[in-house]
């Protein structure tokens, strides 16, 4: 029984020990209020709103309005639609455009006419050297592959 009292009275001693170091020092409770009361006191100034769009929606963005210009510099001026209603650099569209005029569109109607000649239907890669390629080449300014 004796040892049962002796017992409590330690782990009370002991739930004392751990209560006392775990409570703060009333000096750091003062110093927090004082920073917290001069925080307070000091003017919180407005966070400053980037005015430049960056991300996937970037020119879409400058587009309607709600930025100034892209990451890349682009601004409102420099941006339109295409037939697709993506918003499009007008410079990139431009050069687009006459690219496929000029290099890109007579190789796609080479590569149309060599299908329908050879009957092919799907996806086919065009390598180089295979009759498909070949027949492309052909139908391309009306040359011969160059090997």
């Amino acid at each position: 029984m004796a040892r049962k009292a002796a017992k409590k009275a330690a782990k009370k001693a002991v739930k004392k020990a751990v209560k006392k170091s775990t409570k703060k020092p009333k000096k750091a409770k003062k110093a927090r209020k004082a920073r917290k009361a001069r925080k307070a006191r000091k003017a919180r100034k407005a966070k400053r709103v980037s005015k430049i769009a960056k991300g996937k929606r970037a020119k879409s963005s400058v587009f309607r309005g709600t930025k100034v210009k892209t990451s890349g510099g682009l601004t409102k001026d420099k941006l339109m639609k295409n037939k697709n209603g993506r918003v499009v650099s007008k410079k990139r569209s431009a050069s687009s455009k006459k690219a496929m005029g000029k290099t890109i569109g007579p190789w796609l109607a080479a590569v149309v006419k060599a299908r329908k000649a050879l009957g092919i239907k799907g996806f086919v890669a065009i390598k180089k050297g295979s009759a498909y390629y070949n027949k492309a080449k052909s139908f391309y300014k009306g040359g011969s592959p160059k090997k």
